[in-house]
């Protein structure tokens, strides 16, 4: 297998977790929303972006956005569908700083 190549991203999310309330914690499951599909699905669902501009503000190939993007809207349907709680940590990323 490849090694995965550094996503760039613009920001890390303000919460790192959200939860459904109408379950108690104890029984609640979850999934975990790298911060590189965070950061594809603020681009192109929040901010509009296709996947070429995707591509290009986080430094990867087309392709590969796809397949995050997918793979992202996926577990957050999971989470909404199941009643699960979405965590976001790791991915291969870097955060982008101001002049970069």
């Amino acid at each position: 297998m490849r090694p995965k190549k550094t996503r760039w991203v613009k920001c890390e999310p303000g919460e790192k977790c959200f939860q459904p309330q109408c379950k108690p914690l104890s029984k609640l499951k979850g999934v975990v929303l790298t911060i590189d599909e965070f950061e594809a699905i603020r681009l192109s669902d929040l901010e509009g972006l296709d996947q070429e501009k995707i591509a290009k503000k986080m430094r990867v190939h087309r392709s590969t956005i796809s397949r995050i993007l997918e793979c992202a809207r996926k577990k957050i349907a999971d989470a909404l569908v199941n009643v699960k709680a979405i965590k976001i940590e790791g991915g291969c990323c870097k955060i982008i700083e101001k002049g970069e």
